[in-house]
């Protein structure tokens, strides 16, 4: 099996890291192991990596992938919300500053948009399921069929960011008392009716921004990341660093947000002449503007074109 995802912001999130060779790090997003083999091969003092993912298809590639570094990487099938079961699971049973390093790559896999049965893209005929853990009982068709119109505006509002998220919902339900909505060309097909001809023109193809928000939704993607940021920081190591590349402004956001709450924890209202809160920073956030990928790398690889990297390093 090819993979085949090429690692985005490959070279400036390894040296985000700043990797101890007897370091113990963490791959919250796995894939292919691209990121993984990068790290894996700094790990010369003794070392260990662990790789965490919820795809099966990605646990394979990343196994055979990471092979010549058998001796210090640990995989396992889980999504990284559950990182801390994760590390004690392999011995590692600290509840705070465990480890030296961890980094997430959020982005959808080239291999999982590319590859039809998978039901991620809007350019192919499959049957609609996008889910990311095939162990999960709900696909996409279970939530387009069976959510309220209201649900699935709001789902197309906030999480594709699409202008016209009332009226695709209307027409996916107007479509589902028909028949169900059962592949991603009838949902292509439905979400196009839905849409201005002249927007559809100059505004890219029309079902993106609400596959992108069926996705987010199904895979509880955003709820994940925002319930991780403060555990993954409390389980860094003094001068540990946690590394997160993002591909949409929500998801930047929660970053950014969940960074910066944990460098300013501090809750007492602006006036007070003291803190009293009682709440300590616990870093610092290195990236106070987002590393973003060269021109030549949004040249050779164009879906690194929204990605960005922040960092924050452990007090």
């Amino acid at each position: 099996m090819d993979f085949g995802h090429i690692s985005v912001l490959l070279n400036e999130t390894v040296e985000s890291l700043n990797i101890r060779p007897d370091g113990i790090y963490v791959d919250g997003t796995l894939g292919g192991g691209g990121h993984a083999y990068h790290v894996a091969e700094r790990l010369t003092g003794g070392g260990r990596l662990i790789g965490i993912d919820q795809d099966a298809d990605a646990i394979a590639a990343a196994t055979e992938r990471l092979k010549p570094f058998a001796d210090r990487v640990s995989i396992v099938r889980d999504n990284y919300v559950n990182i801390k079961s994760v590390l004690s699971g392999l011995g590692i049973t600290e509840e705070e500053k465990a480890v030296d390093g961890i980094y997430l790559d959020l982005g959808v896999s080239s291999w999982q948009l590319d590859n039809a049965e998978r039901g991620f893209s809007y350019m192919e005929d499959a049957p609609l399921d996008m889910r990311m853990d095939r162990r999960q009982s709900q696909t996409a068709a279970d939530l387009v069929n069976t959510a309220t119109e209201q649900e699935l505006f709001r789902i197309i509002r906030d999480y594709g960011e699409d202008r016209f998220a009332k009226n695709i919902a209307k027409h996916i339900v107007q479509a589902r008392e028909r028949k169900p909505v059962e592949t991603t060309k009838e949902l292509a097909d439905i979400i196009r009716g839905a849409i201005p001809m002249k927007v559809q023109v100059t505004g890219g193809h029309p079902a993106m921004r609400t596959f992108q928000a069926i996705r987010i939704a199904l895979n509880e993607e955003l709820t994940v990341l925002e319930n991780s940021i403060d555990t993954m920081i409390r389980l860094l190591k003094p001068g540990g660093r946690l590394s997160i590349i993002t591909f949409h402004s929500l998801e930047d956001r929660i970053v950014k947000n969940g960074f910066r709450r944990n460098e300013h924890p501090c809750i007492c209202p602006p006036g007070f002449p003291v803190c009293v809160c009682g709440r300590e920073s616990l870093g610092t956030v290195i990236t106070k503007k987002p590393i973003l990928p060269t021109e030549e790398e949004i040249r050779e690889n164009s879906r690194s074109h929204s990605a960005k990297l922040r960092v924050f390093e452990r007090a």
